[in-house]
């Protein structure tokens, strides 16, 4: 896949799975489950033990799933990220350094940022989303919505908060998509490998991106 095709299968799906989680076999276990539930996208933290090993490994196992790195806060480890596999790069904030390395290496990048000006700085920079986070404290949809008056052209990926009650609210304000952490990869269930609980939680969480986004379109 070039960047193209992932940036667009990133807004089709709508949903960045966030995976944060305290073993390397944890979270291999919640990429393929959330991946074989109809979301084949992971975004695997550099605060998961061995998350660049994960990494590699999906990437040479399951060459159809769109893998990604987040919490990228160097480019040293962005450089690590990119040569295990990764298809695109997160980070928690806007780091020119970080954006400017995944342009250069034609790689699809998602950085953070909480004001308009670090949004404008961020798509300036070449970003291919910019994901607003943590968005729940800074107002939730309300913050999307008021943001997209402006910017009606930048892509937002809502992060931080997103919950099956409110994630409708942040597509039917603008959002492009959300970045879903413990309420898509609940810890108990990954803790039990419960694949049919994430199974449902995909499903839910699809069905209802889905819904709002033919909501918005009317």
């Amino acid at each position: 896949m070039n960047k193209e095709s992932i940036r667009t299968r990133i807004e089709e799906i709508g949903i960045v799975p966030a995976i944060r989680l305290p073993s390397a076999e944890d979270a291999l276990f919640a990429v393929e489950a959330v991946a074989d539930s109809g979301i084949p996208i992971a975004e695997v933290t550099m605060t998961t033990p061995g998350a660049i090993e994960v990494i590699s490994k999906l990437a040479r196992d399951r060459p159809d799933l769109i893998v990604g790195a987040g919490t990228i806060i160097d480019i040293e480890t962005a450089g690590r990220c990119l040569d295990a596999g990764a298809k695109f790069l997160t980070s928690p904030g806007f780091d020119i350094q970080v954006v400017e390395f995944a342009v250069k290496n034609d790689v699809v990048v998602l950085p953070g940022a909480m004001t308009p000006s670090e949004i404008m700085a961020a798509w300036k920079a070449g970003a291919d989303f910019v994901k607003v986070f943590p968005c729940s404290l800074l107002g939730g949809a309300g913050y999307i919505k008021a943001l997209k008056s402006p910017f009606p052209k930048i892509p937002l990926i809502a992060s931080g908060g997103v919950t099956q009650g409110n994630v409708a609210d942040f597509i039917l304000a603008g959002a492009s998509g959300v970045g879903i952490g413990r309420d898509l990869i609940n810890p108990e269930a990954v803790q039990r490998r419960e694949i049919d609980w994430i199974r449902e939680l995909a499903g839910r969480f699809l069905k209802t991106v889905r819904r709002a986004r033919g909501q918005r379109a009317m």
